[in-house]
């Protein structure tokens, strides 16, 4: 252990694994600061569709602005000459009295004239605002489109490592690797417990009903009548399939840990077998013997125990268990 002389390629890949992930550089505070800057940018997303929306009414404000002014050009010389004429209505009002009549409507219709003046140019004003307010946000287009870009492909890096790393990457490339030296085991001592007469197939990808595929893991178990799935098996098939798996599983396990597997513990199950999968179940654990230094099976089922050369038999008395050594 101290000098590390174990499961060399295990940790030439671990090696190989800590590199490519300190070379991404990756930095937890970066990746926050990137989020809550993400989260401050949202608003310019809204701001960008103002803009846009102000950039399409921009020809229609500015043609506006030119009718308003052209009209606030005529009502202004209009103006103009309606006071010229006023002043001159008054001069001539002492020599024709019937003309003030005339003059008061014209007053009227002046007072009328400028309202409207004013008007007219408080819309220009406002249009010239608005006018502004579209020139300002357009300057900032560009610089909030270009941000957005850059944070746009941070994102779909962050992305794609977030997906390396989750359980479809990484994660199920290994348990793809694994699935096949999972499967011989656990066939092999399968075939000794049914004379060979079944065979198990683990799948981990299935077809969807929108025609893509998805994540799963499904046992697909063979016999003399088809394949069919785990839980359409009886209740000893399923204790040997579970029992083939469990072995191939601690095996695989111990195996990839640079380490051996040297007790085995079979606690109750059996009850569910016939006299002929007993028979082979027993068969099946001392066919694997040697793969352990010692196998321990708990059973209360005495046709069971006689099947086994050496067994210790506990009793509980009055004064408490006692255990023979058989």
């Amino acid at each position: 252990m101290a000098g590390r002389d174990y499961a060399r390629e295990e940790q030439q890949e671990l090696e190989g694994l800590v590199a490519g992930i300190a070379a991404l550089e990756y930095q937890k505070e970066e990746h926050g600061e990137i989020r809550r800057r993400l989260e401050t940018l949202v608003p310019f997303e809204e701001r960008k569709q103002r803009l846009e929306e102000a950039s399409l009414r921009l020809p229609q404000e500015r043609e506006a602005l030119e009718r308003a002014s052209e009209a606030a050009s005529l009502w202004l010389g209009r103006v103009q000459e309606l006071e010229v004429k006023a002043a001159t209505l008054s001069r001539e009002i002492e020599k024709y009295p019937s003309l003030v009549q005339q003059v008061a409507q014209a007053q009227t219709t002046l007072d009328s004239l400028r309202s409207r003046l004013g008007m007219a140019r408080q819309e220009v004003g406002a249009c010239q605002q608005r006018l502004d307010h579209c020139r300002q946000l357009e300057g900032q287009k560009g610089n909030r489109v270009a941000e957005l870009a850059r944070v746009e492909g941070e994102r779909a890096i962050y992305q794609e490592l977030a997906g390396a790393f989750g359980r479809k990457g990484i994660q199920a490339m290994i348990i793809e690797a694994a699935i096949p030296d999972l499967e011989a085991e656990a066939n092999a001592l399968l075939s000794r417990m049914t004379e060979g007469r079944m065979q198990v197939k683990l799948e981990t990808q299935r077809d969807t009903k929108k025609g893509t595929t998805a994540e799963t893991l499904d046992i697909k178990v063979s016999d003399e009548l088809g394949t069919r799935n785990y839980e359409l098996f009886s209740g000893g098939e399923a204790f040997r399939i579970n029992f083939a798996l469990r072995v191939a599983l601690s095996k695989l396990l111990a195996r990839r840990a640079g380490a051996q597997l040297r007790l085995l513990v079979i606690d109750e199950g059996f009850g569910t077998q016939d006299s002929q999968g007993k028979d082979r179940l027993v068969e099946a654990i001392n066919s694997i013997q040697d793969d352990f230094d010692k196998i321990l099976v708990i059973t209360h089922i005495q046709e069971l125990k006689e099947l086994f050369p050496v067994r210790i038999d506990v009793v509980k008395t009055v004064e408490g268990s006692t255990y023979y050594v058989n």
